[in-house]
């Protein structure tokens, strides 16, 4: 056995696409400045970053927050501990606190009103209400402080390690974090988790108790594919938006936060958008199941493996980096028998100019059983004297 090292030559198949990719332009390595003190760019097909400018630091998230109560509102719906039509009663504490008697972003909600869950959830995506999320948060979990213990406790979970919650509607606190990357990834999981509500936070209006309210997200009237997910502003904060669009297929994610005015978020999300869509493309390279390379096999009643993709292997790169892209296959060669179908056994590796190499996993493709006693000695006498290959 040796280390691993990249297989002798890929099939012709692989080799006719490395040379297809080669009619284009030399790859340079992709980058942007942004006035954004935090700025984060998701390829939520196949979890590239594109840009990550202080993605990791725990920031003040203003409204953006309530992106995570809004997510502990749809697993109550999904999970039948609540439904669309509930209703949720609105506390004087909600009302005072979270209404427009705070000054603060409101649904405008009326005390010991009962008002649809349905109609809450569109007053916290639409309408940015505070008033809104402390209902919500007190008829789940009795006190506001007690839901945002949860908060932090589910976001834990779902790997959101830099996000801590003091309350659910954003309001500035100094424990009050999350990161750019962490509001990244849960728009993500509220769009793969719940597409049948995702379609809310590209709904423009809102009217209640007979107040039309319009969505503050710019990218909705502006940004062509645009449809979520949420804004947020305080004076610790600065302006942010977490923005998503899907584009001939291929949804990004954006997270921008610390600008010093509306304009300023408008204008560069919608910048950043576009630079994603025209610098970066996806590549699939294989099809799930599909036969990469074969590899040989030691002491195997099959004298190779086939190696194949365990799902579609679709890579994000700078499209300058199509040129000079490289890809092989990585595998410790021969492979020893047995092999169990479905068993890793070696890398495929794509590299490229202006990207760090990627890596995936290939499955055997078929099961292969050990020699027996006699086949294994017959088979070393024959790598004694004439060498594996014989």
């Amino acid at each position: 056995m040796t280390s691993p090292t990249p297989i002798r030559a890929l099939r012709p198949a692989l080799a006719a696409l490395c040379l297809s990719l080669a009619a284009v332009s030399p790859a340079v390595a992709a980058t942007i400045p942004t006035k954004a003190p935090h700025a984060f760019l998701l390829d939520a097909d196949t979890g590239a970053v594109l840009l990550d400018k202080d993605g990791d630091a725990p920031m003040a998230p203003a409204s953006m927050s309530k992106l995570m109560t809004v997510f502990m509102l749809l697993e109550a719906i999904k999970e039948g501990r609540v439904s669309l039509d509930s209703t949720f009663s609105v506390s004087q504490n909600a009302w005072q606190t979270g209404g427009a008697a705070s000054g603060s972003s409101t649904m405008f909600l009326h005390p010991n009103e009962q008002v649809k869950v349905e109609d809450l959830l569109r007053g916290i995506i639409i309408q940015s209400g505070n008033d809104a999320c402390i209902v919500v948060a007190e008829n789940l979990a009795v006190t506001e402080a007690e839901f945002a213990a949860k908060m932090t406790k589910r976001a834990r979970e779902l790997g959101l390690k830099d996000s801590t919650f003091t309350n659910a509607t954003g309001w500035p606190d100094p424990g009050h974090k999350m990161s750019a990357r962490d509001l990244a990834q849960l728009a993500d999981l509220l769009v793969e988790r719940f597409p049948e509500f995702y379609t809310v936070f590209s709904e423009k209006q809102f009217v209640h108790n007979g107040i039309k309210q319009g969505n503050r997200n710019p990218l909705l009237y502006s940004f062509p594919g645009a449809d979520g997910l949420k804004t947020g502003h305080t004076q610790d904060s600065g302006f942010g938006l977490v923005g998503s669009a899907k584009v001939n297929g291929r949804r990004l994610i954006l997270v921008l936060n610390g600008l010093a005015s509306n304009k300023d978020r408008s204008e560069e999300s919608a910048r950043l958008l576009n630079w994603g869509y025209s610098e970066f493309q996806n590549v699939t390279l294989f099809k799930k199941g599909e036969t990469v390379e074969s590899a040989e096999v030691w002491l195997g009643d099959k004298k190779t493996v086939a190696l194949q993709a365990p799902a579609d292997l679709v890579f994000t790169m700078p499209r300058t980096a199509y040129r000079d892209m490289k890809v092989s296959v990585v595998v410790d060669q021969p492979v020893a028998a047995p092999i169990m179908l479905g068993q890793k056994v070696a890398t495929l590796r794509v590299t490229g100019p202006g990207m760090e190499p990627i890596e995936k996993p290939l499955l055997a493709g078929e099961s292969v059983d050990r020699l027996g006693f006699t086949g294994r000695i017959v088979a070393a006498a024959k790598y004694l004297f004439w060498g594996y290959a014989k």
